[in-house]
């Protein structure tokens, strides 16, 4: 488990793509300060496990499930990624609760300058359109973001400079594609209320009847 809050930005060196899965060899010095191998990474917003640990960097393996899910398969030596340790139970939860599991591949629309922040528009799937709402929380790349609205598809979010300066996200641009992953909580939610009543849709009533 994560938070969405970066820790550093890795440099990705090497590639070595199989069939359909890839070894990816990341160079970074903090979060491998007191990394182990089988210790989780948070890579662009995809849950990693280190197979190798190096005295600066790591490697760790995509499996062909991950790379037909995710962004992985587009990145080249030379890229920027975002990387984070796993939760521990002592931590503060600056973001929100991210798994590393990816829910779908969006594409940015728009990056639009509104006084310090950014604002960037994205072409969400169903899956994270669907259980994302306004001022909710969402992670893109791996980042917490809060959601500024949301609607036909498309999820807009705002970018402090603090968030720009200290990851990625300052390079997207439209056309760019993002790991999206929608808020944990609310995912089980719909799942459990469209579970119930699959015929009917989910609406604000029925999630006041199951006690949400």
């Amino acid at each position: 488990m994560f938070t969405g809050i970066v820790e550093e930005v890795g440099t990705l060196r090497r590639v070595r793509p199989g069939a359909e899965s890839v070894v990816l060899d990341i160079g970074a010095s903090k979060v491998t300060e007191d990394a182990a191998v089988g210790d989780s990474i948070l890579t662009d917003g995809v849950c990693l496990t280190i197979t190798a640990l190096h005295t600066d960097g790591f490697t760790a393996d995509a499996m062909p499930e991950t790379v037909r899910r995710t962004t992985l398969s587009d990145r080249r030596p030379g890229d920027r990624l975002n990387l984070e340790r796993a939760l521990t139970l002592n931590a503060r939860l600056g973001g929100h609760l991210v798994s590393g599991h990816v829910d779908g591949v969006g594409t940015v629309t728009s990056v639009t300058p509104e006084d310090n922040a950014l604002l960037v528009t994205i072409d969400a799937p169903a899956a994270v359109a669907q259980v994302t709402v306004d001022q909710g929380s969402v992670a893109v790349d791996g980042v917490s973001l809060t959601v500024v609205s949301v609607g036909d598809g498309r999820i807009r979010v705002s970018l402090i400079p603090h968030t720009a300066a200290i990851t990625t996200l300052r390079r997207l641009s439209a056309g760019s594609r993002v790991n999206l992953e929608a808020d944990l909580i609310a995912k089980y939610v719909y799942a459990f209320v469209a579970g119930r009543k699959p015929d009917d849709g989910l609406t604000w009533e029925k999630l006041a009847e199951a006690g949400f």
